[in-house]
């Protein structure tokens, strides 16, 4: 469920994101925000992408992304700025690419929001983008390009969400606290599934 987002100034009825000199055409606005989604995308999976299955799609080589960084061209990456006509301002916007159809809209669109907000408030800069190919990178180069990625499974980002305090400022404590406790209900009672895979793979060999 790839999420397309821009802001309006309300003041001018003007694509806040926009900014024709600049070589994506991203406003100072644009790039706060998109860093402030970066900075807290970890916390913001279990909310975009809250069901164990949701977690089979971060892995190298499918649409969705694995780690954490931004481009234009690159599919591969979690946040891609669509290309737009040359002063096609209304045009511009972001495309955050982990949130999946599971999810309750409601609680991703407030906490995708209010993370880029925060980027905006605190004014957080924005990394260099990477264009290159990040399925095929290794362990190795993801650490040289001081990347992070995204959780590999629904505990991980369950574990992220609980310490992530922008997160529990954008949903309230009771709020986030019930979600965590049904979501860890529903890993706990995965953990102890056998599944036909394991029976096909193990049965017969051990």
């Amino acid at each position: 469920m790839h999420t397309h987002q821009a802001l309006t100034d309300l003041g001018k009825e003007t694509n806040a994101f926009y900014d024709r000199a600049d070589q994506y055409q991203l406003s100072p606005v644009a790039k706060h925000f998109i860093a402030g989604q970066l900075a807290h995308a970890r916390g913001l999976c279990a909310l975009v992408a809250p069901l164990v299955n949701s977690y089979k799609r971060f892995v190298p080589g499918f649409e969705a992304p694995v780690a954490i960084t931004w481009a234009q061209v690159n599919r591969s990456a979690l946040i891609r700025v669509p290309r737009a006509g040359s002063g096609d301002r209304g045009a511009i916007r972001i495309e955050f690419r982990a949130p999946d159809p599971s999810c309750n809209p409601y609680l991703a669109f407030a906490a995708m929001l209010h993370a880029g907000l925060w980027g905006i408030r605190q004014k957080l800069p924005l990394p260099p983008p990477v264009e290159e190919n990040l399925y095929a990178f290794d362990p190795e180069a993801l650490a040289r390009h001081q990347l992070g990625q995204l959780p590999r499974s629904l505990a991980e980002a369950l574990r992220d969400l609980r310490q992530d305090e922008v997160m529990r400022e954008a949903l309230g404590v009771h709020l986030l606290e019930r979600f965590i406790e049904a979501k860890e209900m529903e890993w706990q009672s995965y953990e102890k599934q056998v599944t036909g895979w394991e029976l096909e793979a193990y049965l017969e060999a051990y």
